[in-house]
């Protein structure tokens, strides 16, 4: 049975987790509906309620699991929003921002939620440490963290993260219909990393250094 720490910490991480993934899908909608597409418009799906974007595995399973196994990575994502990218203006660049707006955002966020959690440190040591500094702290930390996680994570060029859609689309005609044949074995590739240890590792030092430069540690 979970103990009440494992629970807190389960929803400490999961809020901040939860708005992460739905600022990420709905900054791609936003994007796609500024340059043509109201794909995602219509479908309801820009909006800021994490309902609408929940995953039962990716949103909820997914994370629950790393978390009550104490992995030292949470990580998550909502359903994808719908773009009809077919109806962007500017095809090219229409591609290229709406694939980089969700990492933007989650940057963004990375950033200020970073110079929060410090100014709530600061805030602390001269006032004392309450519960209610540490709770917002905590959230922080998680919003910083995962954050950066689905920043780094969605540049890497394999299909289907954002960073395939980035390199795609900056590559010359032929070399982008080479290398958009790998698209159908994208999740094997990740798959593989993931178990080789080699997409961890990339995480590790990649997702760390600059996690502990935004909470100033």
């Amino acid at each position: 049975m979970p103990t009440p720490d494992i629970v807190l910490r389960f929803v400490l991480m999961l809020i901040p987790l939860l708005f992460a993934v739905t600022l990420h899908e709905v900054a791609h909608g936003y994007a796609a509906l500024r340059f043509g597409d109201q794909t995602a418009k219509m479908a309801g799906r820009l909006s800021l309620n994490p309902v609408k974007h929940l995953d039962p595995f990716g949103s909820l399973l997914l994370p629950a699991l790393l978390i009550f196994t104490g992995s030292p990575i949470l990580f998550g994502y909502a359903k994808p929003v719908p773009v009809n990218f077919h109806n962007l203006r500017n095809p090219e660049l229409g591609t290229l921002v709406v694939s980089i707006a969700g990492v933007a955002v989650n940057l963004v966020c990375a950033v200020i939620s970073g110079f929060a959690y410090q100014a709530v440190m600061l805030l602390s040591q001269q006032t004392g440490t309450g519960p209610v500094l540490m709770i917002i702290a905590q959230m922080l930390f998680a919003f910083t963290f995962i954050n950066v996680i689905l920043a780094i994570f969605n540049l890497i060029p394999i299909p289907p993260l954002d960073g395939s859609k980035v390199l795609s689309v900056l590559l010359p005609p032929n070399a982008r219909e080479a290398y958009e044949r790998i698209s159908p074995y994208g999740i094997i590739i990740l798959v593989v990393l993931l178990m080789s240890g080699a997409l961890g590792a990339l995480i590790r030092n990649i997702v760390g250094p600059v996690t502990q430069f935004l909470l100033g540690r």
